[in-house]
């Protein structure tokens, strides 16, 4: 027996489609959920520009929400039961590589390998009006939590991993330069843990809006020089962390050269192209700066981020600019791909 889904696909440049997948049905353990929301993450939209070589047609979306709808054998029918409404965490780790055995398993050896399932397409998969998947990529939310705002849980759990990287202790300086989606996030999470926030970001409405999500002080990189200006604001000492959610090259250096002594400079952005950075080994010496990144989350980073959003603690609905139909998938990407533009969802 088979599940006929369809998947918005992006089968060439600037080009996505609707297409007619056959699916075989739910293995042991596996329950089939109706996708409500996907979020169209940079990956998504770097698939989408053809900057990223992948087999096409390819199903991106990794930034899921949905309904479970049906139970396969050997699902714990006390936890899990049709109608649960979940977060689904798609990102693949293999389970038994160094990586995943020593408890880092976002840094799984195979992490951009991930099985392909019969007669389904290359790419995270989450871009269908049904997908499959394991119990244990269920997070289940709370009932004030709408399918847009769930689908919004994979970005927190990237940031959640990222503060965690900085060590954030109470009081301290910290530092966001971009006031994107993953910078909002950023100065929330550190307002969390009771930093003052600094937001670096030229957009006087990315600006206002990180004021808003609790910013302390934002000023504009183009107005005062960086460095300068955090130095003034912490006794010439420098910031205590430094989060750089920008993908531009330039901004590195000027991160770690505000990055005070004992600090963290968390790269978080991907660099596409990369770009090397000159580093001072003396610099590193004499003042015990930690230069660091962060890239994806673990199961552990996700079920914080699942938390956070079903308490409110957290919220995101600020950070969602558009949704827009599963049928104009295409008109989504295009939305996406506007530079400055938050998450665009696509909804059933």
């Amino acid at each position: 027996m088979s599940i006929k889904i369809r998947t918005a696909a992006v089968t060439g440049p600037h080009k996505v489609e609707i297409l007619e997948l056959n699916t075989p049905d739910l293995r042991s353990g596996e329950v089939l959920v109706k996708v409500h929301a996907v979020a169209l993450c940079t990956l998504e939209q770097r698939i989408f520009r053809g900057e990223i070589p992948m087999p096409l047609p390819c199903t991106g979306g990794h930034e899921v929400s949905g309904e479970v709808v049906a139970l396969g054998d050997g699902v714990n029918t006390k936890k899990w039961s049709a109608g649960d409404r979940v977060a689904v965490r798609l990102l693949y780790n293999c389970g038994e590589c160094h990586y995943c055995h020593s408890g880092h398993n976002n840094l799984c050896e195979r992490a951009q390998k991930k099985p392909v399932r019969e007669n389904l397409l290359v790419g995270p998969g989450g871009l269908c009006d049904y997908i499959i998947v394991n119990t244990s990529a269920l997070f289940p939310i709370s009932d004030e939590l709408s399918y847009e705002e769930a689908c919004l849980t994979e970005p927190l759990a990237c940031c959640v991993h990222s503060i965690e990287r900085a060590n954030l202790q109470l009081g301290e300086d910290v530092v966001v330069i971009g006031g994107g989606i993953m910078g909002q996030y950023h100065i929330m999470l550190a307002k969390c843990r009771g930093c003052r926030v600094i937001l670096s970001e030229v957009d006087p409405e990315r600006c206002k809006l990180g004021k808003q999500l609790g910013a302390d002080i934002v000023f504009n990189p183009l107005e005062h020089d960086p460095v300068t200006f955090i130095q003034s604001l912490t006794n010439g000492r420098g910031a205590d962390a430094v989060f750089n959610t920008t993908p531009i090259p330039g901004v590195v250096p000027q991160a770690i050269a505000m990055t005070g002594k004992c600090g963290r400079m968390i790269q978080y952005s991907s660099m596409h192209p990369d770009s090397p950075t000159p580093v001072s080994p003396q610099m590193l010496h004499g003042s015990e700066i930690v230069l660091t990144g962060a890239i994806s989350p673990d199961e552990r980073n996700f079920y914080t981020a699942n938390r956070l959003l079903s308490t409110g603690i957290i919220n995101c609905k600020p950070l969602i600019a558009k949704k827009i139909p599963f049928e104009e998938a295409q008109k989504a990407f295009e939305a996406a791909i506007v530079p400055g533009t938050f998450r665009i969802i696509i909804t059933d």
